[in-house]
């Protein structure tokens, strides 16, 4: 069984909402505008790239990772590795051409099938709605949390307000950073 990873830039309230500039949200770019940039908070980034051997994304990202990722060499290894998007309304027509094998997913449980498939780790980057499906459906075994200092308030947030059970988390790694990003490794306790 693959390990499914979620990554996120994160406030200390939840929100994951145009961390980079994206546009359209009154805080974007919070991770790199009111953040001292220290390289050592973003070690975990280098490593998921070496690690993942596959990457998940909902529409929303994809569209937005695709039209840039493809040509920077920071996101070289992404570059050839498979991606999955999950998508309801994507055809093969819609996607791009220059940043290797991609599938589209119509469903969880297309991505729980795929969960069961033989590789390595398949990393979800970005894809808040996403996110918060697989988090809800029990999908993911692992997040990667870069917690920012910041309270953002309104805002597109990791997690859902979903009633459920508790889902207990372990601590695998963690440190703080003179910025005051925290990184925290949780995995997920079955």
């Amino acid at each position: 069984m693959r390990t499914l990873i979620s990554t996120a830039f994160v406030s200390l309230d939840g929100v994951v909402e145009a961390p980079g500039g994206e546009p359209g949200y009154r805080n974007s770019g919070w991770t790199f505008k009111d953040v001292d940039f220290l390289p050592e908070a973003y070690e975990i980034k280098g490593r998921e790239q070496k690690e993942a051997a596959a990457m998940l994304l909902g529409r929303v990202s994809y569209e937005a990772f695709s039209a840039v990722w493809p040509d920077m060499a920071d996101f070289a290894d992404y570059k050839v590795m498979p991606k999955y998007v999950v998508s309801s309304t994507l055809t093969d027509g819609d996607l791009v051409t220059n940043w290797g094998e991609t599938t589209i997913l119509r469903s969880l449980d297309d991505v729980a099938a795929l969960k069961e498939t033989e590789g390595g780790p398949i990393i979800v980057h970005g894809s808040a709605s996403l996110n918060r499906s697989l988090s809800d459906a029990g999908l993911i075994d692992r997040y990667h949390l870069l917690v920012f200092p910041l309270l953002l308030g309104a805002g597109k947030r990791l997690f859902s307000d979903t009633d459920k059970d508790t889902q207990k988390l372990r601590l695998v790694e963690h440190e703080a950073y003179a910025n005051g990003i925290q990184k925290n490794v949780f995995e997920v306790v079955r």
